[in-house]
């Protein structure tokens, strides 16, 4: 099971190469397969001599598999690796444990200089600064640590090329380990049940309020329809109505005549339903 976490690393050779590309010339970095010199091309993503890795604090070339280091004073080639450490922050690279200045491109190619202007900036082809390329690198190693059991042999040559001590690296170790997901996974096992309810909740209510709109909607065209059969009837009854025998036989026989039909008004007048025509009309 030691042996795992070994993959990792192997994986890294090769999957976390990136181009080098200046800000300010927009042009690449590339090793010299011949004489170890640097030259500033055209970015070419399928070059292996403008792919760069981090290794610890060591920026290796993957075409001529040595690093980049400082030869004089200010002339900066590719060498044996382990022979310079670059410090990377801020887009800016400077050699580490001394004040010769920061990786600058010039015309006259790749240089040790104290300016901070866009020549000595320097990112990948996402014009991404190529610090994160390395803190993405270190991540993916404490990661592939935490998730194996490394020996201390291990372990040790790992501090070493991390750059950071082995309590250091304990200290992180135990920082990834000692998080429990449990509380993360209730919570949101719990907020989810929460939600459930309050959906189901407002949909109750919903379908109440619903239900009551559509009955108060149903009773009032009841209502309105019931209210218009009454004013029909009303319209259509009739206002004359026929004298029952017992009010006829209260009435002077003088008055009525046979076959005579009385109607009686709303006003309180009474009158005869057909008026007699004269005898010299027919």
């Amino acid at each position: 099971m030691k042996f795992f976490w070994i993959i990792p690393f192997l994986l890294l050779q090769d999957t976390e190469a990136f181009l080098m590309k200046n800000a300010r010339a927009k042009l690449c970095l590339q090793a010299s397969p011949m004489d170890g010199n640097l030259l500033l091309e055209n970015c070419n993503p399928d070059s292996d001599f403008q792919d760069w890795s981090w290794q610890g604090h060591s920026l290796m070339n993957r075409g001529t598999r040595s690093c980049l280091s400082v030869a004089g004073d200010d002339t900066v080639q590719t060498g044996l690796c382990g022979s310079t450490s670059w410090d990377c922050s801020d887009l800016l690279l400077s050699p580490l444990g001394s004040s010769q200045g920061y990786l600058v491109a010039s015309r006259k190619g790749v240089t040790l200089s104290n300016t901070r202007a866009l020549e000595a900036k320097w990112q990948d082809v996402r014009d991404r600064s190529v610090c994160e390329e390395k803190t993405e690198r270190d991540l993916y190693v404490l990661a592939a640590l935490t998730s194996t059991q490394v020996s201390e042999h291990a372990a040790g040559n790992t501090t070493l090329e991390l750059g950071v001590s082995q309590e250091e690296l304990e200290q992180l170790l135990w920082f990834f380990r000692r998080e429990d997901p449990l509380t993360w996974n209730y919570s949101i096992l719990v907020l989810s049940f929460v939600a459930l309810s309050l959906g189901l909740l407002l949909l109750a209510m919903n379908i109440a309020r619903n239900r009551k709109r559509k009955i108060h909607v149903y009773q009032e065209a009841a209502r309105r329809e019931q209210q218009g059969e009454q004013e029909a009837k009303q319209g259509l009854m009739p206002v004359q109505r026929e004298y029952s025998p017992a009010e006829l036989g209260k009435q002077d026989p003088q008055d009525q005549k046979a076959g005579e039909v009385v109607v009686q008004w709303k006003d309180g007048t009474v009158t005869s339903l057909y008026t007699d025509r004269p005898e010299d009309s027919m």
